[in-house]
């Protein structure tokens, strides 16, 4: 079991550090969650690899049975024989095949606490370091969902992954869903030999192929599942058509620097039994000009694959469109040799003199189900490539995809133009090296200075202060998650969590990708933010304050959970539909970060006391609104009434007359803050002896006094509670429309203005 947590709490978000004892290499979620419920996490260690069992019902404690009775308790434990003369006594009878079936309590452990707990761990030990763990790329979803991703039905039972080891071997790993009992892991079989329980064995019942033909460690692994039906094998017809197997496979893909740089592929069947090891030889293999960074398939097309060659490029490459399809003679399923179908470049880098070379490509990831591209660069810049005209102005008919009429795809000097693009806060050092200060130059004499926030920020330009060149060792990632499964022709929400590792480290999220494109597209034609769309905000978040649970040690990546709840609720049973009768908390960040230490996990929370007063206020009017018992149906309030119009009298003189009206006696505003209108706000000023007798200058500005008293008084939320909330909002959403047209309008070129008759 993982040890428990040590909690730290900042002005931002709360920090859940697991210290491990051992080195970590890297941790992925797995999509799919446990039939209770649970969320799966794998990691890579010195020893192999950990799966860790988070949330959901809680496992029942073991029963105690006799055998667990202390030798000498009664005094037939005392009885031995010493001798005998039957010397052929009958060997005893082979156990049998142990058979796992675990108990789970009623209710989950998400009910209890507001962190998960952690429900079960399992080690499988291979006796190598795991350097890199690789999941399916699909939406998170229940074990009754899992199938239907490519018509996988291993899925529903099964977790498949694949890792590669510090050695040249790589595998690919099967285990169940379902988490082992206590009983299972208390086997005596298993106390027999510290070796019984390693991966490979079957003891937990998991398989194990290993995939040879590799001449060095892989630097990257990818996987994705072949789908259930009968096809060619590529565009050639003089190929038979191969039918598929009734056996559910996957394709493998790892990188390696290999001679200048190789990519291999393997075509696995998941029909093995537990306790034997296949091995499967490669059916692909491309020799590369220089090798890659990182690798993924695409989650839609999955026969495409994303390769980063940085700083070269990012390309795309299919293993199953041949190069040459006349000359191609494989008899497998797939070709001999796959296509490269395009090639994405990045900016050149900025400096004092003339450079030719290009930014180094951090990460890059498939973003709104594999039509676009979001690209993190080693400057802190980031942009997304839209491929198949996924932005939401293509939607709406103002823009297309890359390659489309109203864009070129490239600019000069061979540059692949974003659609959007921007800088992660707190990057700015990275962009600038030379214009920051050095740690030994802030000190008067160049003594040693004490480490401050201040200076922590400037030893990232001090480690790249020789030039652009020293980019190439900035490391980071980019990490997708879905957080609501795609309908129909849309592709769901996503968030991202881009990530730039180091002593102080930079990790941004952003809640919801499709929101956060649509506010940069309007942001540059100068339609500015809108805010009020939705419950999620449409600007990147960055994460601060990380070093209190990272405890010194440096960030080696960064990935991303699905808060429990959001997922799909039809878990074993399990409902996640809240009391209010909404799936999951709508505030906040929808996804927990977790950050990967050198020995350490840290789960990071987005702080309750960081909300807003106006979402504590909404929050509060919905919980007053909806008590009525415990139904679960949905109530439809109607819609309360409002004037015609509302006057708005802000003149300080009477009418008809040429006096002025002290502050004590001008005319209430009806409606403004209450219903009544019978709350006056108090002038902060007192009038002058002379204030009737003459005119005064400025004397049409002094309604602006009662502006800064009201802008000066603190929330009173025992008064917020008794406003009526849905007719602001209703209001609100009337105006957020009468706007929206006319910024579609202002992106066509024709302005227009509506003025509504009192």
């Amino acid at each position: 079991m993982l040890p428990v947590p040590r909690t730290r709490r900042t002005t931002q978000n709360t920090q859940y550090t697991y210290s491990l004892g051992c080195r970590l290499y890297d941790v992925k979620t797995y999509p799919v969650q446990s039939p209770q419920g649970a969320t799966i996490l794998i990691y890579g260690h010195d020893n192999g690899i950990t799966v860790v069992w988070r949330g959901g019902r809680r496992l029942k404690a073991p029963k105690q049975t006799s055998e667990d009775k202390h030798n000498g308790a009664t005094t037939d434990d005392a009885v031995m024989i010493l001798d005998s003369d039957d010397d052929d006594a009958p060997a005893a009878s082979p156990s049998k095949a142990f058979v796992d079936k675990p108990v789970f309590e009623e209710n989950p452990t998400a009910d209890a606490a507001p962190l998960p707990e952690i429900v079960q761990t399992l080690d499988l030990a291979l006796g190598t370091a795991v350097l890199h763990v690789a999941v399916l790329p699909m939406p998170p979803c229940s074990p009754s969902d899992a199938a239907a991703w490519n018509g996988a039905e291993i899925l529903k039972d099964k977790i498949v992954f694949a890792v590669t080891c510090s050695t040249n071997d790589v595998y690919v790993v099967t285990l169940p869903l379902t988490p082992p009992s206590h009983e299972s892991k208390a086997r005596p079989e298993l106390r027999q030999s510290l070796l019984a329980g390693n991966a490979g064995k079957g003891v937990w019942g998991e398989t194990l192929t290993l995939l040879v033909g590799q001449g060095r460690p892989g630097e990257g692994v990818a996987i994705t599942v072949v789908k259930q039906k009968s096809a060619s094998r590529s565009r050639s017809q003089e190929r038979a058509v191969i039918p598929a197997s009734s056996s559910p496979r996957v394709i493998i893909a790892t990188h390696s620097r290999e001679a200048s740089g190789t990519l291999r592929f393997w075509d696995v069947t998941l029909d093995a039994r537990p306790g034997t090891m296949n091995r499967v030889e490669p059916f692909q293999a491309e020799y590369l000009p220089s090798p890659l960074t990182s690798i993924s398939f695409n989650p839609a097309h999955i026969t495409q694959l994303l390769t980063v060659a940085s700083p070269h490029a990012v390309r795309v490459y299919d293993y199953s469109i041949a190069s040459l399809p006349s000359d191609d003679t494989s008899e497998g399923p797939f070709p001999t040799q796959g296509s490269w179908l395009l090639s994405l470049y990045p900016p050149f880098t900025r400096g004092p003199v003339m450079s030719t070379a290009r930014k180094p490509i951090v990460a890059a990831e498939w973003i709104v189900q594999g039509h676009a591209i979001l690209a993190l660069l080693a400057d802190g810049q980031w942009g997304i490539w839209d491929i198949d005209g996924a932005s939401p102005s293509s939607a709406n008919g103002a823009g297309g995809g890359l390659f489309s009429k109203t864009h070129s795809g490239l600019r000069g000097s061979a540059i692949t133009a974003f659609s959007i693009s921007g800088h992660l806060e707190g990057t700015s050092p990275l962009r600038n090296p030379a214009a920051q200060k050095t740690p030994a130059a802030s000190g008067s004499d160049g003594q040693f200075v004490p480490m401050t926030p201040h200076t922590r920020r400037d030893a990232i330009a001090a480690s790249i202060a020789g030039g652009s060149d020293k980019l190439a060792a900035v490391r980071g990632g980019i990490t997708i998650t879905q957080t609501t499964p795609p309908r129909g022709a849309d592709a769901g929400d996503e968030s991202a969590v881009l990530w730039l590792g180091g002593a102080d480290p930079v990790v941004s999220v952003i809640p919801v990708v499709s929101r956060f494109w649509e506010s940069q597209l309007r942001r540059a034609v100068g339609g500015g933010v809108n805010l009020w769309s939705g419950t999620q905000p449409t600007r990147m978040v960055r994460l601060t304050d990380l070093g209190a649970g990272l405890l010194g040690e440096r960030c080696t990546g960064a990935t991303a959970v699905l808060k429990q709840g959001r997922s799909s609720p039809r878990a074993n049973g399990l409902d996640s539909t809240s009391d209010n009768g909404t799936t999951g908390s709508s505030e906040g960040l929808p996804i927990e970060v977790l950050l990967q230490g050198e020995n350490r996990l840290v789960i990071v929370h987005e702080s309750e006391d960081s909300a807003s007063f106006t979402s504590r206020l909404v929050g509060s009017r919905k919980k007053a609104r909806t008590d009525y018992g415990s139904t679960k149906a949905i109530v439809a309030f109607p819609r309360p009434e409002k004037p015609n119009s509302v006057a708005f009298n802000l003149s300080v003189s009477r009418a008809g007359r040429g006096g002025l009206l002290r502050p004590q006696q001008r005319p209430s505003v009806k409606g403004l803050f209450n219903n009544d209108g019978d709350n006056i706000l108090p002038s902060t000023e007192a009038p002058d002896k002379g204030f009737a007798a003459g005119p005064v200058r400025d004397a049409g500005l002094l309604f602006a006094n009662d502006l800064n008293f009201a802008a000066d008084v603190p929330d009173d939320e025992s008064e917020a509670e008794n406003r009526d909330i849905e007719q602001e909002m209703m209001d609100i959403m009337e105006i957020d429309r009468e706007l929206e047209s006319m910024e579609t309008g202002r992106e066509r070129g024709t302005k227009r203005v509506f003025f509504e008759e009192g």
